[in-house]
């Protein structure tokens, strides 16, 4: 296919997401099944036109003027794949393509956008999300918006059970594969362009063989300030697919207890072939059927909580989150939230320690509700971050994003990498 032809693609894409209120990688998947003549290329350039469009909507809408699936596609070949304004009108009046550019179309791919715009068209943010942005991060909350609207690398943990970090560098040099940020054990490879396929790494002999997983750096990052160790009895009780899990059991080198359980039995059900290929011997998977097990298994000597959250710290590889997350969906996860910290709170021994880790920036899911349950929890304290990271990561910790002394958040603009925040709490005695 041509250029013209996938950007007529992408627009179709993007108003079946919109009208029907699709997610967009099942619309993507759809359109790939009744379009089978498209290639692989072919897909991958549509597919990175539709999740830019979806990271960039604001501002794209802001530049046409309006918010249809054609006028943001046009922009987005603009401002985020660089087109000039005569490439995208010859483009567009190709065979296949998505028709000649109006007058207004075209007046609008050539002017600069004013340099002072409303936060929430500067930052691609939904705008009821604005104050919450503000309470977090004050004047920088337009680019912290910003660098959630940018494509993300792919980042991969090393299983230290099975592999070293030069081994897994190695075997993905054709990739470009370096050394990520912050975690000892991050590995990143560049995101790609239009162009330019996904990197598989999945399908790689060393995920086979257990070297590595995928997941962010942020994410190593909150599993590492958990300081669990080699003996410990340790509950990682919203295991989801268990990415935190694998990296808990590699810290204790498959010795002492781990026990991995989440309510939501769909989300579990991954994890028994990950622990099968990562080497992992020390783990119990509690079922959501039998939550009551688990109760009888405390104290443990530490408590990870991966809570239910928005997700807006993954917004640059769900896009299309952002625009869905409505303020019912949020009061709803924070009322999870506060239900599973008091859980976690009488799962934990005198003297252990409850980490409370969220992929979301905002502060009511955070800092807001560290402080409520701490309010309710008055044998619980935090534990200030700098001192779990140097005593489990070692170096320099980073300033969190929110200037916090005491837990520590994660961002693109500031950190490189997802969006996560950390909470390391002490129980005493």
């Amino acid at each position: 296919m041509r250029l013209a032809g996938r950007v007529s693609a992408a627009i179709n894409i993007l108003n079946e997401i919109s009208a029907r209120h699709r997610l967009a990688s099942e619309a993507l998947k759809d359109w790939g099944k009744a379009h089978r003549f498209a290639g692989s290329t072919d897909r991958h350039a549509i597919g990175t036109l539709v999740y830019d469009v979806l990271r960039r909507r604001n501002s794209l809408a802001y530049r046409m003027g309006v918010d249809a699936a054609r006028d943001l596609a046009l922009a987005c070949l603009r401002d985020v794949w660089g087109m000039s304004p005569d490439a995208i009108a010859a483009m567009a009046g190709e065979a296949h393509g998505p028709g000649g550019l109006a007058p207004a179309e075209a007046r609008a791919l050539e002017h600069d956008l004013p340099g002072a715009l409303p936060t929430h068209v500067a930052g691609d943010l939904p705008e009821w999300l604005v104050p919450s942005y503000e309470r977090a991060f004050g004047s920088r909350t337009a680019a912290e918006g910003a660098a959630l609207a940018r494509r993300a690398p792919i980042d991969l943990r090393v299983n230290t059970l099975k592999a070293s970090r030069p081994q897994v560098l190695d075997a993905l040099s054709r990739f470009g594969a370096v050394e990520g940020p912050l975690s000892p054990l991050a590995v990143r490879i560049a995101a790609p362009g239009p162009e330019t396929r996904n990197a598989n790494v999945e399908a790689e002999p060393a995920h086979g063989l257990g070297w590595y997983e995928v997941q962010d750096a942020g994410s190593q990052v909150a599993a590492l300030l958990s300081g669990v160790e080699p003996g410990m009895a340790v509950a990682d009780i919203c295991a989801g697919a268990g990415g935190k899990t694998l990296a808990l059991a590699a810290m204790m080198k498959n010795g002492g207890r781990l026990i991995a359980h989440d309510l939501d039995r769909f989300r579990l059900r991954p994890i028994f072939e990950r622990l099968t290929r990562a080497g992992v011997s020390n783990c119990e998977v509690i079922s959501a059927q039998d939550n009551g097990k688990l109760d009888s298994m405390a104290p443990f000597d530490c408590v990870v909580i991966d809570a239910p959250c928005s997700g807006s710290g993954s917004w640059r590889r769900k896009p299309d989150a952002k625009w869905r997350l409505t303020r019912k969906q949020l009061d709803q996860r924070l009322k999870d939230q506060a239900l599973v910290l008091d859980r976690g709170a009488g799962l934990v021994k005198t003297g252990g320690s409850l980490l409370y880790i969220t992929c979301s920036v905002l502060p009511e899911e955070n800092a807001d509700q560290i402080t409520a349950f701490l309010a309710r929890h008055p044998e619980m304290r935090v534990m200030p971050y700098r001192g779990s990271w140097a005593k489990s990561i070692g170096g320099t910790a980073p300033d969190s994003a929110d200037g916090s002394a005491d837990t520590l958040l994660l961002t693109p603009a500031r950190h490189d990498t997802d969006g996560f925040f950390m909470a390391v709490m002490q129980k005493g005695g």
